[in-house]
């Protein structure tokens, strides 16, 4: 029987992280006894601990298909994108009398984010095939920021997929959709510094809490037992948020 050098968890003879806080499991891992205790003040939740070095760890599995937060985020800043163009020609077309333009304009706007969204809809079944149904991630959060990092695993698929989105995108011209699989490929973990964070936004029925930035967004996801203990520790750190 052997136990996470880091948290204390239980460790399977497979186990090549930890269930629970996410340390890298080495061979000689396998032989670190039971700790004798972890670190005052231990919150046990359902996944959340508390380790040796003062910082609470989870590993979070979320199912593309039955929590689609990531996709719902990356429909609302292309429809707010596209709606906010729209809005802006409309006003135009308004304050020169051109209502057949409005109309056809309002059409037109309707169909964009039909298109989009079946897109997104698309894509997320594909991503479900490509992660076998379930993104992995990482939580560390200690009294000045909480980091988000994908499996390393995932990781890898991700950069082969950014490093295509970014060759299709150079082929095509499309700096945008080149430069969107550029930092895929590159960006592994995300960190929020609470004395920057201005919002704190819990979205209860997808275990998810927003952690928001300037220039820098975290999706933070908890499971349901240990929510409320998340969400109060954000609160109570981030000093600046609304």
């Amino acid at each position: 029987m052997s136990y996470c050098k880091n948290c204390g968890r239980q460790l399977r003879d497979n186990d090549k992280f930890c269930p629970d806080c996410g340390t890298q499991v080495d061979m000689d891992d396998h032989l670190v006894p039971k700790p004798e205790s972890l670190a005052p003040n231990d919150y046990r939740g359902s996944r959340v601990r508390l380790c040796e070095d003062g910082k609470y760890r989870w590993m979070y599995e979320m199912g593309f298909l039955t929590n689609p937060s990531i996709f719902l985020t990356v429909f609302k800043v292309f429809a707010c994108v596209i709606i906010g163009m729209f809005l802006f020609f409309a006003i135009i077309a308004a304050i020169n009398g051109d209502w057949k333009t409005l109309v056809g304009m309002t059409k037109a706007c309707g169909v964009v984010l039909a298109i989009f969204l079946g897109l997104t809809i698309i894509s997320m079944f594909v991503m479900a095939a490509i992660y076998k149904g379930k993104y992995i991630v990482l939580f560390e959060m200690d009294e000045k920021e909480i980091s988000h990092t994908q499996a390393p695993e995932q990781f890898k698929k991700a950069q082969k997929l950014g490093k295509i989105t970014a060759a299709v995108g150079a082929g095509r011209g499309s700096f945008t959709t080149a430069g969107t699989g550029m930092l895929a490929a590159s960006k592994q973990s995300s960190i929020s510094e609470f004395s920057k964070v201005r919002k704190v936004k819990p979205r209860r029925w997808l275990n998810v809490i927003k952690v928001n930035q300037p220039f820098e967004h975290n999706q933070v996801y908890v499971p349901k037992e240990d929510f409320d203990f998340v969400y109060d520790f954000l609160k109570s750190h981030c000093s600046n948020a609304k």
